[in-house]
């Protein structure tokens, strides 16, 4: 009971009476049935315009049909093996993992635990979390949609029309998901990503044979009933989630009048999204341009919303708040400057669970370059890198501009990151302070990247429904390249995405003082052990030279065992060499371990870590690396 108090009291300091009493309400109402009254099963059938009407009076949008202005033709064979597996069955989970779901899916089976969920029960009583049943985000990933840009890229490069395979997958969503039944309507920024998806063959297959009369109004019915879902179930993305899937969500209904003006009750709610999306994107973006989710993967992710945002309102003849469009540029600033320009990459860092929510470009999913050129453009029709999406959102007068420049010394202290750029090496360094929920106990990692190259890394995220071993791995200090005090982590974990004992202390400074850059930080952390922590990192880099000092130092641990974790990417074993010693001088022999490292969602690989432990209160590293 008292430690049922305290998890309760963190709750309230961390995440405030708002949230604390909304998830009481949201418990109690699923409790009652109360959803079932608000998202109803078999509700009436809506009808609206006709299809020659909407053809006839198409609303803005990035294209009109299959002429996509100035985009050459490309019989790309990656593209065509990717459609043809589509064709047959074989999806792409993830942006990494193929998995055979055959042609003849009933949209509810997970196809690793081969779980299969209860069509029949309302929505507010599946369960998202559940061993038995797996992470439900195998039984998302197909219901969104996301598969349909390989599908219509794949029709415009080799000139042949995929539209009924395209619309019977609608149609077969549609007839084995009623609406708010199962699990494909249990996550709203799900629905909202499924109906800016369909939207988008729509209007590219807006004048094919096989959208007739019938098909044409089931969709819109279908639209219609999902939009209503969004609607009424946004205070749970805005209060007790406040992250991407707000912004999400938000977008949705603020399109909602711009691409569906026929539907009565799209007014109201695109008036309220647009407000809702301004705050959002205000709150959710720190002022430096750094992301509250501390996750390279979900800012793109929020980039990619922000060029749909921007770009429609833009067709629209609309504008957003001027703080919008500040946040969205500040983004830009910031990820181009994590940015790794030779492979397009950014560090692995924070949560990362595949989502390439629009793939218009056969480039892997972790090249972050296009996405990041699609918003620039959105802002001002400016790119770096020619890219294929940059026709699909319809641009128009652009141009190219010279490589980006990116000074040697970059702090964004809002969020707590520290970048060096030393010609083709990067250093990332994280010293950050929490006001809203963070996603790993991760503070002061070290990323090194050279000509490249990703030599010391993150070790990602794996899934977010897995054994505690893993998560706990993942999402601890052990999975980073930081330091851990007795096995602990930096703060508590708690159930899910929860952690406690949120890092409240943490400064930093980084300069360069005459022919050496100069990282200092400092967090006050692991409370569970004691309540005056602080670890102390240090990190000294000459200019030019592959050399980093790190110097690692404690207060207040006793005679603590602290751990220092080192996870090398093996392909660089042989060009790297980490040596260190304790207080004393001793030199310190380290464990060498074979580990994980995830660089895709729900795919784990062999890995390679250093580990050096002393009682002492200090560690002094050298790095060196040959490349």
């Amino acid at each position: 009971m008292i430690h049922k108090i305290k998890l309760v009291f963190n709750l309230l300091k961390n995440m405030g009476l708002r949230y604390v009493l909304f998830r009481i309400y949201y418990a109690i109402s699923t409790k009652l049935g109360w959803q079932k009254k608000a998202f109803p099963i078999n509700p009436e059938f809506k009808t609206f315009i006709t299809l020659e009407e909407w053809k006839n009076n198409l609303s803005p949008f990035f294209f009109y049909g299959k002429d996509i202005h100035k985009l050459p033709k490309n019989r790309d064979e990656k593209l065509k093996s990717t459609f043809q597996k589509i064709e047959n069955g074989t999806f792409t989970f993830f942006s990494k993992q193929e998995l055979s779901l055959g042609k003849h899916y009933d949209w509810i089976t997970n196809p690793i635990t081969n779980h299969k969920y209860d069509i029949s029960k309302h929505w507010s009583e599946i369960q998202d979390i559940s061993l038995d049943a797996g992470d439900i985000k195998f039984v998302w990933e197909k219901a969104r949609f996301s598969f349909l840009y390989d599908v219509i890229r794949y029709d415009y490069h080799f000139d042949e029309d995929q539209s009924q395979l395209v619309f019977n997958e609608i149609k077969d969503f549609i007839a084995k998901n009623p609406i708010n039944q199962g699990p494909n309507y249990k996550c709203s920024q799900e629905i909202s990503l499924r109906v800016l998806n369909w939207t988008f063959a729509l209007y590219y297959y807006k004048n094919s044979e096989n959208l007739n009369e019938t098909l044409y109004q089931e969709i819109m019915n279908s639209i219609y009933w999902q939009l209503h879902h969004v609607y009424n179930n946004i205070h749970f993305s805005r209060i007790a989630v406040r992250n991407n899937h707000a912004i999400t969500e938000t977008l949705m209904l603020y399109l909602s009048a711009k691409l569906f003006p026929f539907m009565a009750d799209t007014k109201k709610w695109s008036i309220k999204g647009k407000k809702w999306f301004e705050q959002e994107v205000e709150y959710q973006i720190y002022k430096d341009g750094t992301f509250l989710q501390y996750s390279m993967n979900y800012h793109r992710v929020t980039v990619q919303l922000l060029t749909w945002a921007i770009q429609l309102s833009k067709l629209n003849n609309e504008k957003f708040k001027p703080v919008v469009y500040d946040r969205a540029e500040k983004s830009l600033s910031f990820l181009e400057t994590c940015l790794d320009p030779v492979s397009g990459e950014l560090p692995n860092y924070g949560s990362n669970d595949g989502a390439l929510f629009f793939k218009l470009t056969n480039k892997d999913y972790r090249n972050y370059k296009s996405q990041l050129d699609d918003l620039r453009l959105a802002l001002g029709n400016k790119y770096y890198y020619k890219s294929e999406s940059q026709f699909w959102y319809g641009f128009k007068n652009e141009k190219q501009v010279n490589n980006i420049q990116i000074p040697d010394i970059n702090v964004f202290d809002k969020g707590g990151y520290y970048i060096i750029k030393d010609q083709d090496v990067k250093t990332f360094i994280r010293c950050g302070k929490y006001k809203d929920r963070p996603a790993q106990s991760d503070n002061l990692h070290l990323d090194i990247w050279v000509n490249g190259n990703n030599i010391l890394r993150d070790s990602g995220s794996y899934k977010y429904n897995t054994e505690k071993e893993l998560i706990n791995f993942f999402n601890g200090c052990e999975g980073h390249n930081t330091v851990g005090i007795e096995g602990e982590n930096q703060m508590l974990k708690g159930s899910r995405f929860i952690w406690y004992n949120w890092v409240k202390y943490a400064k930093a400074t980084l300069i360069k003082k005459q022919d050496n850059y100069i990282f200092n930080g400092e967090i006050k952390a692991f409370k569970n052990l004691g309540n005056n922590i602080f670890h102390n990192r240090r990190v000294e880099k000459p200019v030019s030279k592959n050399i980093w000092s790190v110097t690692d130092e404690f207060k207040n641990t006793n005679n603590f065992t602290k751990n220092q974790y080192w996870h090398i990417n093996p392909e660089f074993l042989d060009k790297i060499t980490i040596e260190t010693t304790d207080a004393t001088g001793n030199k310190l022999n380290p464990l060498i371990e074979e580990k994980y490292f995830s660089s895709y969602y729900g795919v784990k690989e062999k890995s390679i870590r250093l580990t050096f432990a002393t009682k002492t209160n200090t560690f002094n590293t050298e790095i060196k690396i040959k490349l």
